[in-house]
């Protein structure tokens, strides 16, 4: 009887120390960052060509998704630029790194004469 009730002891301990842990890691969680580019295209044809590629690729590699890019509709207030790009980053300190660099720095310098941005990010408020 005393081997049942060690053993029922033991799994009682073990869940609430699971569920401490676990609590802790959520505590930590940092939230996901949203980010919305508007890019005003001064040469549709170039910007698609020879930036948006390589712009693409670096998201990815550096760990941001690309979850819409195209034309937007405005539903209030002024329209926005010819292209809206939204990204998801695991947290600021990710897209920041991102931001800042050299291969950020290097893909910026092609689409600079291509068109003009504007850009800002946004925690999101769950995870």
């Amino acid at each position: 009887m005393r081997t049942q009730h060690t053993v029922v002891l033991a799994a009682i301990i073990a869940f609430g120390f699971g569920a401490i842990s676990t609590g802790v890691l959520h505590a930590q969680a940092k939230p996901h960052v949203f980010v919305v580019a508007e890019i005003d295209m001064k040469n549709a044809d170039a910007y698609m060509k020879d930036y948006a590629p390589k712009a693409q690729a670096l998201i990815k590699a550096s760990g941001g998704r690309i979850l819409a890019a195209g034309k937007a509709v405005s539903m209030e207030g002024d329209a926005p630029k010819s292209r809206v790009v939204v990204q998801e980053w695991d947290s600021m300190e990710k897209y920041q790194a991102y931001r800042n660099s050299k291969e950020f720095k290097e893909v910026r310098k092609i689409g600079e004469p291509l068109a003009t941005f504007r850009s800002f990010a946004v925690e999101s408020v769950k995870r």
